[in-house]
């Protein structure tokens, strides 16, 4: 097969990873700077032009689409979609992962465990805004961060009220949430693909820090899911019509609680911490579903 990994930089861990899982596979595999692609949207012979030239047909394209480059990145998708090719991840899915406060509300309509979450738009009831998550301490949120930017630990309810009315002072969408203390300051990362959890790892936030992110320090172990971890993480990823996910989740006293479903996972961390070959499974999920080419998208919100 011809696949195309979409990313802005080829010589991120990832993206090495999977040309060369490729390769090893016999496939020929190609790195597209999707931020310099441009399309020709037409009925009639569909193309996307890159580096000047017109895109041979590919068999499948792996999106690295980067969070800050979502909109773009997302049309240039769309488009090798409209050119019925198959996509590891479908646009629509991973512009469902990417809206944060979307991703929360599809999870729960499935009814999948989260932490209690509040959202509003204004700052009239703060304190009724805290209160509806069992009060301080609370986690707040920006909607738009990533990789543990722009996340607070609120430890009293005076600190969540002076962080809250800053934000929206800079009118910025937040959300709050209740603090899994019990987690203590560790989630699990669970690597799903298709139908399956292929490789979990645990993840530890550097001391006093309760973001568990390995790009801010933190540190990985192996670990074992429980069938109840493993199902919610299969669960999520289904229910937002993703293939290939990232699901973060945490241990709370009611069970396994997910706190993001990221469509877009890296590899690095998770295969060094597991030994397993991550980037392969890929491969051969893309070898095993292209050839089909369904690439419709069936969820209904």
């Amino acid at each position: 097969m011809k696949i195309s990994i979409l990313s802005q930089d080829k010589s991120l861990y990832s993206t090495t990873r999977l040309k060369e899982a490729g390769e090893s596979f016999g496939h020929q595999m190609e790195v597209i700077n999707y931020l310099r692609c441009h399309m020709n949207i037409t009925s009639h012979k569909p193309t996307i032009i890159y580096q000047g030239e017109p895109m041979g047909n590919c068999d499948a394209i792996i999106p690295r689409i980067g969070a800050s480059r979502t909109f773009y990145g997302l049309a240039v998708v769309r488009q090798f979609e409209v050119m019925g090719i198959f996509s590891a991840n479908s646009s629509q899915a991973i512009s469902r992962s990417r809206d944060k406060l979307r991703c929360l509300q599809i999870l729960a309509r499935t009814g999948i465990g989260l932490p209690v979450t509040s959202f509003a738009h204004g700052t009239e009831d703060i304190d009724g805004l805290i209160q509806t998550v069992g009060g301080a301490p609370v986690v707040i949120k920006l909607l738009e961060g990533t990789q543990g930017i722009g996340v607070v630990l609120a430890e009293t309810h005076q600190a969540a009220k002076s962080v809250i009315e800053a934000f929206r002072g800079l009118d910025a969408n937040i959300l709050v949430q209740e603090f899994i203390k019990e987690a203590q300051g560790t989630d699990i990362r669970c690597f799903v693909i298709g139908d399956k959890v292929v490789a979990s790892m645990k993840r530890q936030g550097t001391p006093g820090d309760f973001r568990s992110n390995l790009h801010r320090g933190g540190k990985a172990e192996k670990i074992k899911l429980t069938p109840e971890e493993r199902s919610t993480a299969v669960r999520a990823t289904k229910a937002m019509g993703l293939r290939i996910a990232g699901v973060d989740l945490l241990r709370s006293h009611h069970g396994p609680v997910v706190m993001e479903v990221n469509s877009s996972p890296g590899l690095e961390g998770i295969e060094k911490t597991t030994e397993v070959d991550v980037a392969g499974k890929i491969i051969q999920f893309l070898e095993k579903n292209a050839p089909s080419g369904k690439n419709r998208d069936r969820i209904q919100y």
